[in-house]
């Protein structure tokens, strides 16, 4: 995984290993079993080692696009999605994943072309899942729309401050960043569009259109697109008395939502009321 592969090949799970032939096998896990606490679990071929990877990630994308479907549907409903989920997989068999502004990076929006390029037969829940994946930047911008009008205010008007241009939290990595479509989308509506994140520099923000600020002062909006430590923590309090007006746009479920209402924050979040 981006950002963590060292810790990851040291033990945060077992290796999955495939060879061209047995000796090769064996020095292979020879080695992981030396370097990887948690084991090594060696795959038949290549071809099977190859696709525990792909579907690992299609898995992933399919129970994320599960997530997004299920919190639209709370968004309809008045419900909090992440409330219910957290219930839901206190369950065995329930394991809902968290909701979100997209999905990004080298491996989960990649791994199902390969299953659809590749089948003879129709990938139909799996191309439906990448598509409505794709599809939640828009969904941002609808909300950041939603919550300008609540305030009376027009994008056109509106100081618009963006947290995270990268596709996770603390790695500079943009490859398939949902940021980067929902910056795209935005600027049809207002040229006023700020963006922070703090492993970005000002070059960042404008080759994808938006201007670079790390202050809070006379904005309008606050729109949260990864969960970068710095935006968990988020003052929330001091935030309130700089901003013009006080609207937050959680695209990652990490602001405290109880903590922006009290202050008179406009709270709207993927899957929430």
């Amino acid at each position: 995984m981006t950002g963590t592969a060292i810790r990851d090949i040291t033990g945060q799970y077992p290796k999955i290993v495939g060879a061209s032939d047995e000796n090769t096998l064996r020095a292979v896990k020879a080695i992981y079993e030396v370097i990887n606490s948690k084991g090594v679990i060696p795959m038949s071929s290549i071809k099977a080692a190859e696709a525990v990877k792909v579907f690992e990630g299609v898995y992933r994308d399919v129970n994320i696009a599960l997530a997004n479907e299920l919190a639209l549907f709370c968004e309809e409903q008045g419900l909090d999605a992440l409330e219910v989920f957290n219930a839901a997989n206190t369950q065995p068999y329930c394991h809902i994943h968290r909701p979100g502004a997209g999905v990004g990076g080298h491996c989960i929006p990649v791994y199902p072309w390969f299953v659809m390029n590749l089948s003879k037969r129709p990938t139909r829940l799996i191309r439906t899942a990448r598509t409505l994946n794709d599809e939640m930047p828009r969904h941002m911008v609808e909300l950041t729309l939603k919550a300008l009008n609540i305030a009376g205010l027009s994008a056109k008007n509106a100081n618009i401050m963006v947290l995270g241009l990268t596709f996770r939290g603390d790695v500079y990595e943009f490859r398939k960043s949902p940021s980067i479509p929902y910056l795209k989308l935005l600027s049809e509506w207002s040229e006023n569009i700020y963006a922070y994140d703090p492993v970005c520099s000002e070059k960042d923000a404008k080759r994808y259109g938006a201007k670079w600020s790390e202050k809070f002062e006379n904005k309008d909006i606050i729109v949260v697109m990864n969960d970068a430590k710095e935006f968990k923590e988020l003052n929330l309090e001091k935030i309130a008395g700089e901003m013009r007006h006080k609207m937050i746009v959680d695209g990652r479920g990490i602001v405290n939502k109880e903590k922006a209402k009290e202050l008179r924050f406009i709270y709207l979040g993927v899957g929430r009321r």
